[in-house]
């Protein structure tokens, strides 16, 4: 099946533009005539994936998935939610996604069918959750957390986000201030210092190589890590092996790789727990949230992990084999396997993990600050001391 956009008009002469999800324009058509459309054009849907395409943002999500639990809630069909939700849109992808959906609807699909359509949009994780609901009869239960999920996730990576923007502005503002110094200030200060005779210190020797080399090869400095950059990204993009090594280092970073793997883990035990407490099945459930972890050293392990559990091993006997948790998680796990309480223990479980972030970033932030001032410290008084050392050793030798 593909996506098609069509044109349509109805009975009273209004004009309707939609997308839905079918097997051919005849099958469009047939099913704009259950709804009492007639087809103007129909083409299919293309998606270049290219820089300039739009996306639903989290807040827009999170607000979506709130207010239709709201709706829901208050007795309303999804069709009727999704049409006031539409209309209360200004405009954009979300509110053409909107439309869709309540016309995929008003033709014969069922919410999750008409989810699938905007799967740039939604995730596997939301439209499976919507399928949970629509087969328990408790859609209103998936969405209110769902849309605490969205929350506490928005959060974490806003925590995350929060936590760089320091060391990223000083890191930007001391590159800059090296550059400045090495190809404009050191090139100009260097012949006066060489006219003053007298041995050069190391120090000083290094700072005028340094500023050379700077000057003579920038378009090195600054293309050859760019080109690395394109490399890696083209073979993390087509070589599993590579990827799968670049995962293992990444989480084996000093500091960050540890805050990392805590936050993919966080991650993981929320969707985890989300999906096994609205009635997914575990092996279901870790085939789904697998996915979700982007590393592959992580996604190799928790399916390793469900392949023992499909084999007959218990949940934390077969986490505990992964290497990742800590034994207090196991121990949880274990203790709401055996007590039948694995929902209530998946969600301590989350909790542990997002703690452990926040105090983790708590500890970082602070921790950044002081050690990116000393390193422009320190790169500054190498630059002043390798240039005004040598003429301060002159105008000793002379006053003597």
């Amino acid at each position: 099946m593909a996506n098609f956009v069509y044109k349509a008009v109805d009975l009273n002469g209004d004009v309707h533009k939609g997308e839905l999800n079918a097997l051919s324009e005849i099958d469009v058509d047939h099913r704009l005539e259950g709804i009492n459309l007639h087809l103007l054009s129909c083409r299919e849907k293309k998606y270049s994936g290219g820089f300039g395409q739009k996306k639903v943002s989290r807040q827009e999500l999170i607000t979506f998935v709130t207010q239709l639990a709201q709706l829901t809630q208050a007795g309303l069909s999804i069709i009727e939610s999704l049409r006031d939700l539409r209309d209360a849109q200004p405009g954009g992808i979300m509110k053409d996604a909107l439309t869709n959906m309540a016309d995929s609807i008003e033709g014969g699909s069922n919410f999750s069918g008409a989810l699938e359509q905007h799967q740039n949009i939604f995730s596997h994780v939301f439209i499976s959750l919507i399928k949970v609901g629509e087969t328990s009869g408790e859609l209103y239960v998936v969405l209110h957390n769902l849309a605490e999920n969205l929350k506490w996730s928005d959060e974490l990576i806003s925590q995350t986000k929060k936590m760089m923007i320091y060391p990223t502005i000083v890191g930007l503002v001391l590159l800059m201030v090296t550059v400045f110094l090495m190809v404009y200030l050191v090139p100009q200060l260097i012949p006066f210092i060489k006219t003053m005779g007298g041995e050069l210190p190391f120090h000083s020797l290094a700072l005028i190589a340094v500023s050379d080399a700077m000057v003579d090869y920038w378009y090195l400095i600054f293309g050859v890590p760019i080109l690395v950059y394109i490399i890696i990204k083209a073979l993390l993009l087509n070589n599993p092996a590579f990827q799968y090594k670049m995962d293992a280092l990444i989480l084996k970073l000093p500091i960050f790789g540890d805050l990392l793997l805590k936050i993919k883990l966080a991650r993981f035990t929320s969707y985890f727990g989300l999906l096994y407490k609205n009635g997914v099945s575990v092996l279901e459930t870790l085939s789904v949230v697998e996915k979700l972890v982007d590393n592959l050293v992580l996604e190799n392990a928790i399916s390793k992990a469900r392949q023992q559990i499909s084999e007959g091993e218990g949940i934390s006997a077969a986490f505990s084999d992964m290497k990742l948790f800590p034994p207090l998680v196991i121990k949880m796990l274990h203790v709401g396997e055996v007590g039948g309480g694995l929902d209530q223990s998946l969600d301590y479980v989350s909790y542990f993990f997002d703690r452990e972030v926040k105090e983790a970033v708590d500890k970082l932030e602070p921790a950044i600050e002081p050690v990116l001032t000393v390193t422009m410290g320190l790169i500054m008084l190498w630059i002043m001391s390798a240039m005004l050392g040598p003429v301060y050793d002159t105008l000793s030798n002379i006053s003597y």
